[in-house]
């Protein structure tokens, strides 16, 4: 199973960030059981009322992803299904949700939680879609990762070194 080797952390304090959370509406049980993970995950974390967009697809996701990062969201979560068929049209869909995604956390450096499903059938999905005798809950994990993610980014913006030959010196250290 996929889930061996995740991280166990406790849901830290992000009371303070402004959320969004983007779903998908295709393959509807599965998107309902991602998107109570991720609403779970933000209770968890302290967020009060995140706002919740709903996009027709999973091809649709990185661009509404993209406005709600420019509109100042501290972190965004992608929710989406894309189900293997019998065409590359699955191939596309994927790697076009997923480069999307990463270029918007890249672009506005701001988390994206990656809670993008690519399954290779139903089966797979529901398994992990948090639902009643899932094994996972990725639109959770999708969540509290983006969570965690824009703490440690609130926090390396907070602790900038006032003397900029401190940085030069640590990253003479990396190579």
């Amino acid at each position: 199973m996929s889930g061996a080797g995740a991280p166990v952390a406790a849901p830290v304090d992000c009371s303070d960030l402004k959320v969004a959370v983007v779903a998908a509406s295709w393959h509807e049980t599965v998107m309902d059981g991602l998107l109570d993970g991720a609403l779970r995950a933000c209770t968890d974390h302290g967020v009060v009322s995140p706002r919740v967009v709903r996009v027709p697809g999973s091809f649709e996701l990185p661009v509404a992803a993209q406005a709600l990062a420019a509109a100042g969201y501290d972190a965004v979560v992608a929710l989406g299904v894309v189900i293997r068929g019998g065409t590359p049209h699955f191939d596309y869909v994927c790697a076009a949700a997923a480069d999307g995604l990463n270029r918007v956390a890249l672009d506005h450096t701001v988390p994206v939680g990656f809670g993008l499903l690519t399954c290779d059938d139903e089966q797979q999905a529901l398994d992990r879609a948090g639902l009643d005798g899932s094994r996972e809950d990725k639109g959770y994990e999708a969540a509290a990762a983006a969570l965690a993610t824009a703490r440690v980014l609130g926090e390396v913006r907070e602790t900038r070194p006032a003397d900029p030959r401190v940085d030069a010196g640590a990253a003479s250290d990396l190579g």
